[in-house]
């Protein structure tokens, strides 16, 4: 017990085992007992008092001593005051003077760093004293003591103390607590407030439960401002607010008056009360009644944070504080003291001392890692990161990693090292070994750093070899992944072709192995794999690598996996890889040769003319469709030679066209009404050659052939005279659709009148339309000034003086003469013509306009 005892409190301590096992909600204090000094202290005396103050703490106890301590407990000064209890100790608010009164009725108020002095002695036990908050200001030399009446001593202008009695006749005075110039005091019949300016006491607040005996359950007072009273007697609370009472009102009633805002009951005796923010801090002493012994017993106080609210409150937490000697406490050896300020509380008991404070984001965090809440203690450390000081986020990284493969979550402790290790190299080697015991190395391979930092090249290739041990993909997905430079390349060259002995067929192994070798520069070697395995990777690997040297002897293999591309690129590399040797290398490949010379020819009819004698070849074997468009395209193709390898394989169509190009038209005619019987075709060779020896041609062989007279009839109207080939036709003959073929020419007989007609109608018009036009012109005014000059003597056609006759000659050629500049014109022309433009032909603008004054 003794040792549990000597245990700092925490909040974990303040709650019950079982409470704590079910609840989750986060406390809003921490807890810790004050040592040093004060347990030197409180080991062979009792602590009867303390008041607390922002720099020191001033504590009382039962052997009548008062000690100075320091936030941390330890000692600065000591006073002995009596042999008896201290009851009341009372600082001002600079923390310069105190007032001590104790149960012998001594009552002392001094200076802690001046000498004056205040000593008294009473003949009846003194429980209170309180001094004025401004002590320290002259006008303000003021306290009040209380025992069985409250008396105010005040200090005259002589120097002098004098009394005088504030209240008495209800008991003793119990507690008392000053604020501003407000004292308020409670006896054994209620709680009073005077106005320490006016000396009016402006309320009386009756106590509720009278059955309690003021001694054991004494009053709590606190002020939550300078017009705010907080009350707690037995399980009762009221907060009552100091207002200004209007000037109407006023008459003989005090200037102010207190209204009871909130009112509510507690479940536990009250022994202290504090402020927080809007909140309330109470101390609660507990009785609870034992099922065995049937008999009640003290149990741990509680220090409950509540919001008020008008008739009732909400708890917002409760804690169960493990003091030294509860068992024997009763209700009044506990006190509530609080730093006005700072979120401080001291609980005092006659064996401990312990304080609460509010909890820090540390705590916060502290709670968090206690409860396993990992993720959440990591990022309430980065949002406040500047707050904390006990905790450093990389610890709380760490933590919550290793607290992931506890679990077995490998792969999300993988992807937090990500955001925790950062650019810890050291850190990032020291966890991928700790990954390593486990067998886990696969979960931390997507999220080691790649850049920035970059580990050692053994870590990259500890797990490449566990990839290609299990998962060739994964292998694979890493190579690709990974730069190069992050392992030693030839180690890793060397390991897949262990597994290739074992492995030869295996594909991804291959394409990885041509991977590292494009990563090591060995472009020949991952060219040969990719080739192998006909990658679609091989294309670009040329292009972006420049090995088109490395290619030349590869060509075949490379039109065999994709001739489209690889002629394309052949072809857009002609300065690397000439047409020669891409056709040297085809040489055996007929087929593909013909691929890449048709495409050359389709880029360029002149690049590969020295080939095009070839093609003839190519085409008739492989192509025959486009053999036709390549003579015909073709400026250096060998027409004999084409005409032979046509014949040869009577091929017709393109046999007529090199025939008409060679000019034997008349076989190439005779060709087509033999060979392919077609009229029509044979009247559209005609039509394009429009010979008339060609069209006799076609007319003496097909005037006994029915059907090619009736093409003949339907097709030559517009290019021969019908009528030469309607008297040859022999008489009986039965030429199909005769009487639609005749219709036909009378219709396109017909068709050409009107055109004829239409186009002289046109003409008339256009001329017409140009004759008013040239009438229009010949009729409009020609301006002449002072600029014109005369063509032929070059000096102005009007004079200086225009009183003088003139006479001016101004052609609509817009050329001007002065009259006497012109030659006479002669006998054999009536009219005159511009002499520049006479060796133009005449027409419109030479004409004559002559200008006389």
């Amino acid at each position: 017990m003794a040792e549990a005892e000597e245990k700092e409190i925490s909040a974990e301590e303040s709650t019950d085992e079982s409470e704590e096992e079910e609840s989750e909600e986060e406390p809003k204090l921490r807890y810790e007992r004050l040592s040093n000094g004060v347990t030197e202290i409180l080991q062979k005396d009792a602590a009867s008092c303390m008041t607390v103050h922002e720099k020191f703490l001033a504590l009382g106890t039962h052997y009548g001593k008062v000690y100075l301590l320091d936030v941390q407990g330890n000692i600065t000064q000591k006073f002995d005051i009596s042999p008896v209890k201290i009851n009341q100790i009372s600082l001002d608010e600079t923390g310069e003077h105190m007032g001590v009164c104790s149960e012998d009725g001594k009552v002392q108020v001094f200076g802690l760093y001046s000498g004056e002095e205040f000593h008294e002695t009473f003949d009846c036990p003194i429980k209170i004293i309180a001094i004025h908050p401004q002590f320290l200001r002259s006008h303000c030399k003021q306290f009040v003591t209380g025992g069985k009446k409250l008396v105010l001593f005040e200090r005259s202008w002589m120097s002098r103390w004098k009394s005088s009695v504030l209240h008495e006749g209800e008991g003793n005075i119990r507690n008392v607590k000053w604020k501003g110039n407000l004292i308020a005091w409670a006896n054994n019949m209620g709680v009073k407030i005077l106005d320490i300016v006016s000396k009016q006491r402006i309320t009386n607040v009756p106590r509720d439960d009278i059955s309690l005996r003021p001694d054991m359950y004494p009053c709590s007072l606190c002020w939550k401002d300078h017009v705010t009273l907080i009350i707690g007697w037995g399980t009762s609370v009221k907060i009552c607010s100091v207002k200004e009472r209007h000037a109407s009102e006023i008459r003989d009633l005090p200037n102010r008056y207190v209204e009871i805002v909130s009112q509510f009951d507690m479940e536990f005796y009250i022994s202290g009360l504090a402020p927080l923010c809007d909140q309330l801090v109470v101390l609660s002493y507990v009785k609870e009644t034992s099922d065995k012994m049937e008999r009640q017993y003290c149990a741990r106080p509680r220090l409950d944070i509540i919001q008020p609210l008008p008739e009732t409150c909400e708890e917002i937490s409760s804690d169960a504080l493990t003091v030294r000697g509860f068992q024997e406490n009763e209700c009044r050896d506990y006190h509530l003291e609080y730093s006005e300020g700072e979120s401080l509380f001291y609980i005092v008991s006659p064996r401990d001392v312990v304080v609460a404070k509010e909890r820090d984001q540390d705590d916060h965090i502290d709670w968090l890692l206690e409860k396993k809440k990992y993720e959440e203690a990591l990022m309430a450390a980065e949002v406040c990161q500047r707050n904390i000081k006990r905790h450093k986020i990389l610890d709380i990284g760490l933590a919550y990693i290793s607290h992931l493969v506890e679990k077995g979550e490998h792969d999300m402790a993988a992807r937090k090292c990500q955001k925790v290790l950062g650019k810890n190299a050291a850190l990032w080697e020291y966890e991928v070994y700790k990954f390593k015991e486990i067998g886990q190395l696969k979960a931390i391979s997507p999220y080691l750093p790649r850049g920035d930092p970059i580990l050692k090249p053994l870590i990259y290739e500890m797990i490449l070899h566990e990839f290609l041990e299990s998962d060739y993909e994964g292998f694979a997905t890493l190579i690709r992944e990974w730069p190069g430079d992050l392992y030693n390349n030839s180690v890793i060259v060397q390991a897949v072709r262990d597994h290739l002995k074992k492995d030869p067929q295996s594909r991804t192994l291959l394409q990885t192995l041509a991977e590292l070798y494009t990563y090591d520069k060995s472009y020949s070697q991952a060219l040969q794999i990719y080739l192998t395995l006909r990658h679609k990777d091989v294309f670009q690997l040329i292009h972006k690598h420049n090995l088109f040297s490395a290619i030349q002897d590869k060509i075949v293999l490379l039109m065999d996996f994709d001739s489209e591309k690889a002629v394309d690129m052949l072809l857009d590399n002609e300065d690397k890889i000439s047409i020669k040797k891409v056709v040297e290398e085809l040489e055996n490949r007929p087929e593909l040769q013909h691929v890449y010379l048709h495409k050359l020819f389709k880029r360029d009819h002149h690049k590969g003319q020295r080939f095009h004698e070839k093609q003839i070849s190519l085409y008739a074997e492989y192509d025959r469709p486009n053999l036709l468009p390549f003579l015909r395209d073709s400026t250096h193709c060998p027409l004999e030679k084409a005409l032979e390898i046509c014949q040869q394989r009577n091929f017709v169509e393109e046999t007529v066209y090199l025939l008409s190009r060679m000019g034997n038209s008349r076989s190439a005619l005779k060709m087509i009404m033999e060979e392919l019987h077609d009229v029509d075709k044979a009247i559209d060779f005609a039509k394009e050659h429009d010979d008339a020896e060609l069209w006799e041609d076609l007319i003496l062989y097909s005037i006994d052939k029915p059907p090619f007279i009736t093409g003949l009839l339907n097709n030559i109207g517009t290019h021969v005279d019908p009528i030469l080939l309607i008297h040859r036709i022999k008489e009986g003959m039965e030429i199909p659709n005769l009487r639609d073929s005749l219709v036909k020419i009378l219709q396109d007989y017909n068709l050409q009148i009107l055109l004829r007609e239409g186009c002289k109608k046109i003409l008339v018009a256009d001329s017409l339309s140009l004759l008013k036009k040239m009438h229009r012109t010949q009729m409009k005014g020609v301006l002449v000034d002072e600029e014109n000059i005369c063509e032929s003597c070059l000096s102005p056609v009007l004079p200086s003086d225009a009183a003088k006759p003139f006479s001016v000659v101004v052609f609509h050629c817009r050329h001007m003469f002065h009259k006497e500049c012109l030659p006479v014109p002669s006998m054999n022309s009536a009219g005159q013509f511009c002499n520049i433009c006479s060796a133009k032909s005449r027409g419109p603008g030479s004409t004559i306009l002559e200008m006389k004054k």
